[in-house]
């Protein structure tokens, strides 16, 4: 078959389901993957022809993506900050968003917005996932010492993974912190991408997210959006040292009140900054006070 009535196979069967620059994207990350080939072989051999054998993979990927599979969990992996991730079930899919918060982090340490006064930067990623966040950094500023905490014990073997994959060390800490209290470390920047989705978002959401990403990682009820958020606040209260910052993924339509929740917990220099969409996505407080508990 050739390769091009493949491509306007997954479009006749796919369009009426996702955008056509998205069936796209994944008709070429699949021949990638499967194949071996580059996103412009049609261009250059618009008359290849694929195999039988070569065939079956695609058509195999094409009728899970019409269930709704990520693109991402068929083939096993996506890139993040120029790195390659592996994702499964039990981790979310990376998204462009968060690379952001990762370079606004990396930019300060960067620009010597802050230095750690002794020894290595610390740094703590709450609810690391796929490691995404804590393995970044550890990348980019390699000097940190990067700590990567989670509930989930499969998320953390995703995130083990993932750190050998792309040659970094991070301390792996199985943990929930709605429960924890203190590391008995004092850390420069605590960073988190907790649940913020509330229950009443659902009927925004993709059904690609909704059946095949953890809803562990996700939601938050509809009363208490904040959980996570003032349970972090005051962990960082007792575990940042003295001029140390918080970074936080925020929900979109809750910026002012994260941002009122840090200044209620007396964090200083409080910066909420929209995402490449224009959403209020992220927001940094620095600790300026010794207060040691809520």
């Amino acid at each position: 078959m050739l390769l091009r009535e493949i491509k306007n196979v997954f479009h006749a069967e796919l369009d009426p389901l996702y955008d056509k620059e998205e069936v796209d994207s994944f008709f070429y990350l699949l021949i990638e993957y499967f194949l071996g080939l580059d996103r412009f072989v049609l261009a250059i051999q618009p008359h290849l022809i694929i195999s039988k054998e070569n065939e079956e993979p695609m058509f195999e990927a094409l009728s899970r993506l019409k269930l709704n599979e990520p693109v991402q969990h068929i083939i096993g992996k996506t890139h993040f900050m120029d790195m390659e991730f592996v994702v499964n079930k039990n981790v979310l899919i990376p998204r462009p968003e968060t690379e952001e918060l990762v370079r606004w982090i990396v930019g300060e340490v960067a620009g010597q917005a802050f230095q750690a006064k002794s020894g290595p930067l610390k740094i703590l990623d709450i609810g690391t996932g796929s490691g995404c966040i804590a393995i970044s950094l550890a990348k980019h500023i390699p000097e940190a010492e990067v700590f990567a905490l989670d509930v989930s014990e499969e998320a953390l073997q995703v995130a083990k993974e993932n750190a050998m994959v792309n040659k970094v060390e991070i301390e792996l800490v199985n943990s929930d912190v709605l429960e924890l209290e203190s590391l008995d470390i004092h850390f420069d920047i605590i960073v988190s991408n907790p649940p913020y989705v509330r229950e009443l978002e659902k009927n925004e959401m993709q059904k690609n997210v909704l059946e095949h990403e953890p809803h562990l990682a996700l939601f938050v009820t509809n009363e208490n959006p904040l959980l996570f958020y003032e349970r972090i606040t005051g962990f960082a209260l007792k575990n940042l040292k003295i001029g140390g910052r918080l970074f936080f993924e925020i929900n979109q339509y809750l910026g002012k009140e994260t941002e009122r929740l840090l200044r209620d917990h007396n964090f200083s220099e409080i910066e909420v900054r929209k995402d490449m969409f224009g959403n209020d996505r992220m927001l940094r407080g620095i600790k300026v006070h010794k207060t040691t508990a809520l």
